[in-house]
């Protein structure tokens, strides 16, 4: 069974769209693995700030199954495909990871680079994936976020009720 990391972020109705989320992905693919919600101020455009969080899934259906049922469940999200690519979104969900592939793989690139590129991607996969190496720099995702400058992005940890659960769990 696979193991794949998710990037989720959401700027409208953001506690909305991420637990609706959330409740999919539980369906789909039972227990999650799930990080800190952040807040972070958008990135390549002006707009509201958005809710990011990763999410880690076990599932042994293949990459494009899964990238499917990732657009179904931004769709059933109101998900806007004719919008500018840099812009507002109620959902938006990549796959970041597949265990330790690097490469192509029906179409998706892995590890997808917004993962050591921005803050709201890293923080929190450092967080839930913090001693596994990036199958490409073989460095582990907490050296990656020690060693990323934190001026570049701002971000900061929200509470988020999901099911009565405070995430993350632990908090």
């Amino acid at each position: 069974m696979a193991l794949l990391f998710l990037s989720l972020g959401s700027n409208i109705q953001r506690h909305l769209h991420i637990g609706a989320a959330l409740d999919s992905l539980a369906e789909n693919f039972g227990e999650l693995i799930i990080s800190s919600v952040y807040e972070s101020e958008s990135v390549g455009f002006e707009g509201d700030s958005f809710y990011n969080l990763v999410v880690g899934i076990r599932t042994e259906s293949t990459i494009g199954t899964v990238s499917r049922l990732l657009k179904q469940i931004e769709d059933q999200n109101g998900r806007d495909r004719s919008a500018p690519r840099f812009g507002p979104r109620s959902l938006d969900i990549d796959i970041l990871t597949l265990d330790d592939f690097a490469g192509e793989i029906e179409g998706v690139k892995l590890p997808r680079d917004e993962v050591l590129k921005n803050a709201f991607v890293l923080q929190p996969m450092a967080e839930v994936a913090g001693d596994t190496a990036h199958p490409v720099t073989e460095k582990t995702y907490n050296q990656h976020w020690q060693d990323y400058d934190r001026e570049k992005q701002r971000l900061w940890p929200v509470a988020f009720l999901w099911r009565g659960i405070n995430l993350p769990p632990s908090a």
